[in-house]
């Protein structure tokens, strides 16, 4: 007779979910409200709900993890953001990425480019356990509005070429967010000084 544990139906590993994360620098509040105020505009002239829905933020990178990789990628994180000065952002005019994006324009990428640098450590940490490429930000902005129709985005984009927008706001810490896909809100992970 055999001994042993008997099993009657098949294991399955667990899945391994991946979340998406944010690395964001956020404005200042008089530059937020000022940003919030044209969401709305564009909102009410536009018909387009989903320019409200995205809180104003500049993106530094974004990629996918596992959870149990988070407190690695964050002590990474760390030790490299709190070597890094902190900056001044410009926004300077209107944009668009066709065939759906309007956006305000920074001035300045040179910080954002040696973060994009910086940062390709925990790229690497990050392919290194079989998840996709991190995506650095190389040339940031304000996103006002995305997922525009062709339509909406084409009547915006010529709309907004004759308008100006001039703010600035020193970046002192950078965000973590985490979400479970694009559709849902992001939850703070983690908040980063940089160095005065």
């Amino acid at each position: 007779m055999e001994t042993g544990l008997v099993r009657d139906r098949p294991f399955h590993a667990p899945v391994q979910q991946f979340f998406e994360y944010l690395l964001v620098a956020k404005p200042d509040a008089a530059v937020h409200d000022k940003l919030i105020q044209e969401k709305q505009r564009f909102t009410l002239q536009y018909q387009a709900p989903i320019a409200e829905k995205t809180k104003p933020h500049i993106t530094v990178a974004n990629f996918l993890a596992k959870e149990e990789m988070e407190s690695t990628i964050i002590r990474w994180m760390h030790r490299i953001i709190s070597n890094q000065q902190r900056f001044r952002v410009t926004l300077d005019r209107y944009c668009g990425y066709k065939p759906h994006t309007i956006y305000v324009r920074v001035q300045d990428h040179q910080p954002f480019q040696q973060l994009a640098r910086e940062l390709q450590v925990v790229d690497q940490y990050v392919r290194g356990y079989g998840c996709p490429e991190m995506h650095l930000i190389t040339r940031p902005h304000m996103t006002l509005a995305w997922r525009l129709s062709a339509s909406v985005y084409q009547q915006a984009e010529a709309d907004y070429a004759q308008k100006d927008f001039q703010a600035s706001f020193e970046v002192n810490e950078l965000v973590l967010l985490r979400r479970t896909h694009q559709f849902e809100a992001c939850k703070q992970v983690n908040v980063f000084g940089l160095r005065p």
